[in-house]
């Protein structure tokens, strides 16, 4: 009998124990597989399911830095790059303020590419600013996103967009991610975007922002904008936020026959710059000027013989160069620094 009792305590002890071992098998496949093992099993199993061999993949783009630490992750966004909730009041206040901008701040000037205007119309920038500047979304000035840099005036966006000419099927690279704003107008208007940042927090707050906002044809990625992407070369369109003394010349090799680079040189100031490359190989470069005015204030400032600045004309003191110069930092396009 107390043989008997012995030789059923050892048979439920090896029962239960296979059981556990294809329990742990199942968590293991299902943690390879990417699929979340119920609760009951990763609080049982926390420790095998934490262990390095499951860490995630590292994202391309790791080759842009030396150092190790530096590399970035795929991780979650942070509930910190979430936008927040709104109401419906919110969202119908925000989306006639867009409507504003639009009509007075780009086609009333020279904004006239019909695509440009209604991308322009949808990418909601209020979520592309501080909850704080919310507010202050829409007006026709950059505004400050952290880490000493700005997210563009609307106008130089939609400027510069439209410079580049983007077709429904081309892959675009756009250097100085900064909040993503540029990015996301891209992204309506081509088939691919590969956005360069330079600053380590950005590139991670603006990947997490553009996915929560349903981005899924752009790529963040942390790294030296001087150098562009050369292994997703060549390029349709190319897109530079921040001015360097010259063109880089990498980025001329990365651009695609028939495509077009868009870029604002110098330091204390700058030209925009438009850099196209023929089907034979050649390039063809302009110095873009353009006048923030509306039609209105152009036919002031005719009469006046200078320009309208917030209702009041003043003489021009080349405007168009001073304009590109207080809105495209000189950022120093270098490899990203450690955190």
């Amino acid at each position: 009998m107390k043989a008997s009792l012995i030789g059923m305590v050892v048979l439920a002890f090896v029962i239960r124990l296979v059981g556990c071992s294809e329990q742990t098998v199942s968590v293991q496949s299902a943690v390879e597989d990417g699929t979340p093992p119920a609760a009951e099993q990763y609080e049982a199993l926390k420790p095998v399911i934490e262990e390095p061999a499951f860490a995630q993949p590292r994202l391309e783009g790791a080759e842009f830095t030396n150092d190790e630490s530096q590399r970035e992750s795929k991780e979650q966004p942070s509930k910190a790059a979430q936008p927040p909730l709104e109401t419906v009041e919110q969202a119908r206040m925000f989306a006639e303020r867009r409507q504003r901008m639009v009509d007075v701040q780009m086609a009333e000037r020279d904004i006239v590419d019909h695509r440009v205007l209604s991308v322009m119309r949808r990418v909601p920038r209020h979520k592309f600013v501080p909850n704080e500047l919310q507010d202050l979304a829409y007006i026709d000035r950059p505004l400050p996103i952290g880490h000493e840099q700005t997210i563009s005036q609307p106008y130089i966006v939609a400027l510069m967009t439209q410079l580049a000419r983007p077709k429904a099927d081309d892959r675009a690279l756009d250097i100085g991610t900064g909040s993503g704003y540029q990015a996301a107008v891209l992204a309506e208007l081509v088939e691919k975007v590969y956005s360069i940042e330079i600053v380590r927090p950005l590139a991670e707050s603006g990947r997490a922002r553009l996915r929560s906002l349903g981005y899924s044809n752009v790529q963040v990625i942390c790294g030296d904008g001087y150098q562009g992407l050369p292994r997703e070369a060549p390029f349709d369109v190319i897109i530079v936020a921040a001015a360097p003394e010259h063109i880089p010349e990498p980025l001329i090799e990365q651009l695609a026959p028939g495509g077009r680079l868009v870029i604002p040189v110098g330091r204390l100031f700058q030209n925009l710059l438009v850099i196209e490359k023929l089907s034979d190989g050649t390039v063809r470069q302009e110095i873009r000027s353009h006048d923030r005015r509306s039609r209105k204030e152009k036919r002031l400032g005719a009469y006046f013989g200078g320009r309208i600045s917030n209702g009041t004309p003043e003489r021009s003191q080349g405007g168009d160069t001073l304009w590109m110069q207080q809105h495209h930092s000189a950022r120093p396009m270098t490899s990203c620094p450690s955190q």
